[in-house]
């Protein structure tokens, strides 16, 4: 639980972002805007003719930075307050009065956004200084022509596939890695994917946590084919829900999947293809800084909470049995280990359905995560997205044998709970029934705002700092605080 003071000492901003919109990264429910990491532009390629590109605007509260939205070896300033270019190339005005969709969107090996249109590609840029415009045939020469489908392969189990870049072109799919071409490509579709036909309009991969195993969908027509990755087993599937027509371009951003139909995109559940209220959206109010369109300002008014670079303490940060990293505060959640794929805050319930308020503290222990809040915790199955557990929330006294936390964690394997409140930390063994906490052993801190348990050690949050201690045992034979440094650095990749 963040306290402004008490004994964390909370040092100014380094700088803050520019202008009143500066949380414009930060969306309404659900929608893909504000890509950083750290900030987010277009990537236009050159060429003529073929489909239109998304795109994100993002910004970095950099000291003395302009904010640049767009730029072929060339930056641009005067940026309105809506974050559109006072007078946009002509190729964006173009764009923007276009009706037509997208061939393929993925993400590139790299984290950054990959939007293939004909026979040009638009990339997102991870600095955000500058776009850089390049044909498709500058990057995949191989290919001879527009990408029909294109998904970044999610599988750890084979790490000369896993992060790959697989492109297809009818009844070919050529992959990628590290920029190469793969030995043995292009393949027949059939021959890669046995099951899956040729001429996909759309595929995104499927990670193990929202799908429960490491699969592909392949979208054709009203068909989805769900491939499974470890047991090469295919499986058709009809998602009424999607509506009518397929899938021109399916993309997995941040745990969230989307369809995109021409001008217009769909949020989806990937193993039930259900849509949730408030969509089909349009691309331009979203995707791309089209003059005189958007969805407002975003959400302004998360303030420092939205923006991962302010100093505003964490509440909690958790670490669970499936290798994601979270970080809380103000009623909005920050997904950490997938830094590659940007910084997004997100609403609670956007990853926790029902859950609203504030966390306290946070901790997860086999395959469960547990959140805090005051004196109730609630409890969701970490396994294919986050379902609430039946008969939650319950109170903490009766869970844990503590009336209230201000930080909590376990580490990798381990049933130990520990439980810190002011300057103390109590242990607490999850297998004994009932739950009871330990005798309080001091902590050379006055006060922990959050905690976390890795492979790397015990990390406290204290204010605008992180302390970090090699294990358990160190932490509590530990007289003096462990050297500050800073949250937003070394977690958010933040400038000093």
């Amino acid at each position: 639980m963040a306290v402004w003071g008490g004994g964390c000492t909370v040092s100014p901003r380094c700088c803050l972002p520019p202008g009143p919109t500066a949380n414009r990264t930060q969306l309404e429910e659900g929608t893909p805007m504000g890509l950083s990491p750290p900030a987010t532009t277009l990537v236009r390629a050159h060429g003529m003719g073929g489909r239109r590109a998304e795109s994100h605007v993002g910004h970095r509260g950099v000291c003395g930075a302009r904010p640049v939205l767009w730029g072929s070896g060339w930056d641009v300033g005067g940026l309105s307050q809506g974050s559109i270019l006072i007078d946009p190339p002509p190729d964006l005005a173009q764009l923007c009065a276009d009706e037509d969709g997208f061939d393929a969107i993925t993400l590139s090996e790299n984290g950054t956004m990959l939007f293939f249109r004909g026979e040009e590609v638009w990339e997102s840029s991870q600095e955000g200084s500058r776009l850089h415009a390049r044909p498709l045939a500058a990057s995949w020469p191989e290919l001879g022509g527009p990408v029909e489908a294109a998904l970044r392969l999610h599988h750890r189990q084979h790490p000369q596939e896993h992060q790959s870049l697989y492109l297809f072109q009818g009844e070919q799919v050529w992959a990628y890695a590290g920029g190469q071409l793969r030995p043995g490509f292009p393949r027949r579709v059939e021959d890669e994917f046995p099951g899956v036909p040729g001429g996909v309009d759309a595929a995104v991969e499927c990670h193990p946590e929202e799908c429960g195993g490491e699969t592909i969908l392949f979208f054709k027509g009203d068909t989805v084919y769900s491939f499974d990755l470890a047991l090469r087993v295919t499986k058709p599937r009809t998602w009424l829900g999607l509506g009518p027509g397929p899938c021109r371009a399916a993309l997995r951003w941040l745990e969230r999947y989307y369809c995109v139909q021409g001008t217009r995109f769909q949020r989806f559940n990937p193993l039930t293809g259900e849509v949730p209220p408030g969509y089909p959206r349009d691309l331009r109010d979203y995707f791309i800084p089209c003059p005189g369109r958007g969805h407002g300002q975003g959400n302004a008014s998360w303030g420092d909470a939205g923006d991962r670079c302010s100093k505003m303490p964490f509440q909690a940060l958790l670490s669970d049995d499936t290798g994601r990293t979270y970080a809380f505060r103000g009623g909005l959640s920050f997904r950490l280990d997938s830094w590659r794929d940007g910084h997004h805050a997100w609403p609670l319930r956007q990853t926790w359905p029902g859950l609203e308020g504030e966390v306290d503290a946070a901790f997860a222990w086999d395959g469960r995560t547990y959140l805090i809040q005051g004196s109730q915790v609630s409890t969701f199955l970490s396994e294919q997205g986050h379902r609430q557990v039946q008969g939650y929330p319950r109170a903490l006294q009766e869970e844990l044998g503590v009336p209230s936390a201000d930080a909590a964690f376990t580490c990798p394997g381990s049933a130990h709970l520990y439980l810190i409140t002011g300057d103390h930390i109590q242990l607490v063994d999850l297998m004994q029934t009932p739950r009871r906490a330990g005798e309080p052993v001091p902590l050379p801190h006055n006060h922990v705002d959050g905690a976390m348990c890795t492979d790397d050690g015990v990390f406290l949050f204290c204010g605008p700092s992180y302390h970090q201690y090699p294990s358990v045992a160190q932490l509590l034979g530990a007289k003096q605080p462990a050297p500050a440094q800073s949250i937003t650095t070394h977690f958010f990749r933040c400038p000093q």
